[in-house]
């Protein structure tokens, strides 16, 4: 009976999964690293699954449907002139970001009251969670503001990801990076701006905890330390999303 089950459900290598799925091997291991393909490694470090996994994301799995295909959706897809800054690694970075499933999902209480907490450790009226698509830079939890999303070409955190820590605009109009910027000549007129990478559990940057003020300012210390301290838990709740908590 085993032998039977293994035979109609072989073990497959990710060059086997990236030519069932039509997409790069690379891809094919951040979705296995980051959950959005179930997998387990071989003593020798490999990542391997079962045919069977692989045949629900390709057919009916409703937490596989909602995974985007970074070979196919061009919002997963580095931008061919990008007006922001990007990383060498800005296509792994995509495709993890399309693995959490997170872009376009419905408000969730564990991280709108991170965005709260973070308000309120830092006395900012605006704290955001973006996400950064290759168009959009598209919030999952916000406070202080309306709007949902704004082009990826407007993004301060397109610049905070860069950065292994806290990046920080004291006064947007006095950096030339940001003076002509729609956000800070327009609502929400930002001034100051802090925000600490998200990551996934590779370490791929898929966006920000950031908060905003239409003043210019500083952070003391212990707000500093409150924002990275909610930024660690913020990511980790974006590692247990989905897929990823299986692992």
């Amino acid at each position: 009976m085993q032998s039977n089950l293994q035979e109609d459900d072989p073990i497959l290598t990710t060059s086997e999964v990236a030519r069932l799925l039509g997409v790069a091997t690379s891809t094919v291991q951040i979705w296995m690293e980051s959950g959005a393909i179930e997998s387990w490694k071989t003593p020798g470090g490999h990542r391997r699954t079962r045919l069977s996994l692989v045949q629900g994301l390709m057919h009916g799995d409703d937490q596989a449907r909602s995974t985007p295909n970074p070979s196919t959706d061009k919002e997963y897809q580095p931008a061919p002139q990008p007006g922001y800054p990007i990383g060498a690694n800005e296509r792994a970075r995509l495709a993890a970001l399309a693995a959490t499933g997170l872009v376009d999902t419905d408000e969730e209480a564990r991280f709108d009251r991170l965005v709260r907490l973070a308000s309120m450790v830092t006395g900012s009226p605006i704290a955001l969670i973006s996400l950064l698509t290759s168009t959009r830079q598209w919030f999952k939890a916000r406070v202080g503001l309306a709007a949902r999303e704004t082009p990826r070409d407007w993004a301060f955190c397109s610049h905070a990801i860069l950065k292994n820590e806290l990046f920080v605009v004291e006064d947007a109009m006095e950096d030339e990076r940001f003076r002509t910027n729609p956000l800070v000549l327009q609502e929400p007129h930002i001034r100051f701006y802090a925000g600490v990478p998200l990551r996934d559990k590779s370490g791929q940057p898929l966006g920000t905890l950031c908060v905003i003020d239409r003043e210019p300012r500083r952070l003391r210390a212990a707000e500093v330390q409150g924002l990275i301290d909610l930024a660690e838990i913020a990511s980790s709740e974006i590692q247990a999303t989905g897929r990823n908590s299986r692992n």
